[in-house]
């Protein structure tokens, strides 16, 4: 398999579109208000309560600069919130690189857009199986998919995407977007990027911490086996 390697970038990125999916919703209704005066034309990619949220908070504009993800991509969520952006449509626009034709043709052949921001914490499983009494069964329910994906992704294509993942760095990264015509510098993007692998790979160790104390029988014990 050939690998991309990638021989020129962007120094600073203007952030135009912007996948957002989180459990934790602390500071999205300074973040939010912030990315549209940095860029009034902004467009912000969303699902579920996330997708709700941000309607809530821009109010009127919300048809401006909101898209739900399921609109962009044609595709309904599965059941139980299971598959809302495992998509080869969002994953185009997080992984196609500036200067390579081929991927500009592949992201017109689908109508998608290159996602410039993306704005994900998990689920919230290391809180989940501190509590007493957890169950297996619930402890799997909040093992994150598509969080960690969209994460990776994203990191992995720092040359242009801002992974966000630390509700902390918002206030960072309006202060850079407004002071810089909506843009975000490599070192800013590198340095998203180192804590984006961080986060996923703590959230990976405490599921695998959780599970390797987990019997057979402890699991039997959350179902009806047949």
């Amino acid at each position: 398999m050939a690998l991309n390697i990638v021989g020129k970038i962007d120094e600073s990125v203007k952030i135009n579109h912007v996948l957002a999916s989180v459990s934790d919703k602390t500071g999205l209704d300074v973040l939010i208000p912030g990315l549209v005066a940095a860029n009034p034309e902004v467009m912000i990619y969303s699902t579920g309560g996330t997708y709700k949220a941000i309607q809530n908070i821009l109010g009127e504009n919300a048809s401006r600069n909101l898209t739900a993800v399921s609109e962009y991509t044609g595709q309904p969520e599965m059941q139980g919130g299971l598959v809302k952006t495992l998509d080869f449509k969002i994953y185009l626009g997080l992984l196609s690189e500036t200067y390579n034709e081929a991927h500009k043709v592949d992201l017109a052949r689908v109508g998608a857009v290159a996602l410039d921001m993306v704005v994900v914490n998990l689920y919230p499983f290391q809180s989940t199986v501190a509590q007493d009494g957890v169950t297996p069964e619930k402890a799997r329910t909040n093992i994150d998919i598509g969080g960690p994906c969209m994460v990776r992704a994203s990191a992995k294509n720092y040359l242009r995407v801002a992974s966000v993942t630390d509700p902390t760095d918002y206030a960072g990264i309006l202060r850079e977007l407004q002071a810089g015509d909506a843009t975000l510098s490599l070192a800013t993007r590198l340095r998203l990027m180192k804590k984006a692998f961080a986060h996923t790979a703590d959230y990976d160790a405490a599921i695998a911490a959780y599970f390797v104390e987990q019997s057979v029988a402890d699991v039997e014990a959350c179902f009806t086996v047949a």
